[in-house]
C-alpha cells in the first residue's frame, strides 16, 4: 500500500527551458542595472565635466573643425578607399589566377599587409621610402602618401573580401557567358564582378569605416596646420587649451560619419538576408 502512495504522488518538475531563458536574461538584466548604476554614483562628473565638456572651448573649434579637419578626414580616406578597391581588385583576381607566380606574390601581398601594424605602414612610407629613393616625390604630397597607405592597408583586406564574393557566384553564371561566346576576362568583367560586387557591398562598407577611422595615422607624415584630420586637430588644440574637451569633439565628428554608415551597412545586410528568403 506505501509503494501504490509514492508511485501516485506527482514528480516535481525542474524549470522548463523557457523559465531558465527569462530567469537568466533576467540575472544579466539586474547585472547590467547594477553596473550602470555604480557607474553613475562613483564617477565624478564635475571633473569629467571641466576636462571633456566645455562649452567656451568646444564653440572655439567651430567651424574649422567641420571644414577643415573633418573635410581632410574624408578626402584621406575616399582616396585611400579607391585606390585600394582597385589595388584588391587586382590582387584578388591575381589570387584566383590559374598562373602561380601570381598566387604567390598576390598571398605574400596580403598576409604582409594584414599582419602589419598600420602604423608601421605609415612610418615606412613617411621615413623608409624618401631614404630608399631619395628625391621621388609621391604625387599629391601628404594627400598622396595618405592615400597611398590607406589603401596598401584596405587592399589587403579587400582583395579577400572580393575572391570570396567572386567565388560566391554560383559557377553556372560563367559557363552561362562562356556558352553566349565571352571570353573568359570578358564575361569575368562583365557578368561575375558586378555580381561579387551586390554580394560584398555590406563588407566593403565596413572596410571603408574601418579606413575612416585608420586616417588618424596620416599625422605620421608630418602634416602642416592646413593637412591635419581630426585626430590631430583635437590633440592640438587640447595641447593649446590644456583641456580634452577637442578630443571628444573630434570623437563626435568621427561618430557623425561611422554611425550612418553603420546604419547602412546593416540596411544592406538586411535586403540581402530578404533576397536570400
Amino acid at each position: 500500500m506505501a509503494d501504490t502512495d509514492v508511485r501516485l504522488q506527482p514528480k516535481k518538475k525542474g524549470l522548463t527551458r523557457r523559465q531558465k531563458r527569462r530567469l537568466s536574461r533576467g540575472a544579466q538584466y539586474v547585472v547590467f542595472t547594477a553596473a550602470v548604476i555604480v557607474f553613475a554614483v562613483t564617477a565624478d562628473w564635475g571633473r569629467l565635466k571641466n576636462q571633456f565638456a566645455q562649452w567656451d572651448i568646444a564653440k572655439q573649434m567651430f567651424p574649422d573643425v567641420i571644414t577643415l579637419a573633418l573635410k581632410n578626414t574624408v578626402l584621406y580616406t575616399a582616396s585611400g578607399f579607391v585606390l585600394g578597391l582597385v589595388l584588391g581588385l587586382v590582387i584578388a583576381l591575381m589570387r584566383l589566377s590559374s598562373v602561380g607566380p601570381y598566387r604567390w606574390v598576390a598571398g605574400v601581398y596580403i598576409e604582409i599587409f594584414r599582419g602589419l601594424p598600420a602604423l608601421l605602414i605609415f612610418v615606412f612610407i613617411g621615413v623608409a621610402v624618401p631614404l630608399a629613393f631619395p628625391g621621388t616625390e609621391i604625387i599629391g604630397g601628404t594627400y598622396g602618401k595618405a592615400a597611398l597607405g590607406l589603401g596598401l592597408i584596405g587592399a589587403a583586406y579587400m582583395a579577400e573580401t572580393f575572391r570570396a564574393g567572386i567565388q560566391a557566384v554560383p559557377k553556372g553564371q560563367l559557363e552561362a557567358a562562356r556558352s553566349l561566346g565571352f571570353s573568359p576576362a570578358r564575361a569575368m568583367v562583365s557578368v561575375i564582378i558586378p555580381q561579387a560586387f551586390r554580394i560584398i557591398l555590406p563588407p566593403l562598407t565596413n572596410e571603408l569605416i574601418m579606413l575612416f577611422k585608420d586616417s588618424s595615422l596620416v599625422l605620421l607624415l608630418g602634416v602642416t596646420l592646413e593637412e591635419r584630420e581630426l585626430s590631430k586637430y583635437g590633440r592640438d588644440l587640447a595641447s593649446t587649451t590644456a583641456n580634452s574637451t577637442p578630443i571628444l569633439v573630434a570623437g563626435l565628428c568621427y561618430l557623425l560619419v561611422t554611425i550612418p554608415l553603420g546604419f547602412v551597412v546593416r540596411r544592406m545586410e538586411a535586403k540581402a538576408q530578404e533576397a536570400v528568403k
